[in-house]
């Protein structure tokens, strides 16, 4: 049985569509490096282990609310590499619901050709922010599951 293919989310469609024009490796790197710069700035207090992304070689952070049911992520990176795909993540996941996240897999970073520049540890520490930023959905999740019954 073939897989079913789900539609990436539009904000996500739109990233990858946008690397998917970038035929350089140097500039796909220089567009990540975009998403760095636009992160907001990451309070201090809240780099602490609770929010540390594990298995990550750089210290990267992620944060989670919800709000009027859509999630809302804020990250950062002691890499420049690594905070661009926290950015592109936070850029592409904000204003989902959990359910929307919960469904995605991470397999969109191949649609970027970015797989194939990264290094074997960034590659893996891309699949961890994803994993964790699912996690954190799927807390939300959960909880609203739970206060509906």
């Amino acid at each position: 049985m073939p897989p079913v293919y789900q539609p990436l989310p539009t904000s996500l469609e739109r990233i990858v569509q946008r690397f998917q024009q970038i035929m350089e490796p140097k500039r796909r790197y220089e567009y990540l490096l975009y998403f760095a710069k636009r992160l907001p700035p990451f309070p201090d207090e809240q780099k602490v282990a609770a929010h540390r992304v594990p298995s990550c070689v750089s210290q990267v952070y992620v944060t989670a609310s919800l709000q009027q049911g859509k999630a809302s992520f804020q990250g950062d990176s002691d890499s420049q590499l690594t905070k661009g795909l926290v950015g592109l993540l936070v850029e592409g996941l904000n204003g989902l619901t959990p359910a929307e996240i919960m469904q995605l897999k991470p397999d969109f970073i191949q649609q970027t050709g970015l797989d194939i520049s990264l290094t074997p540890s960034r590659a893996n520490g891309f699949y961890n922010i994803f994993q964790t930023m699912q996690q954190k959905a799927l807390v939300y999740h959960l909880a609203a599951t739970y206060l509906q019954n």
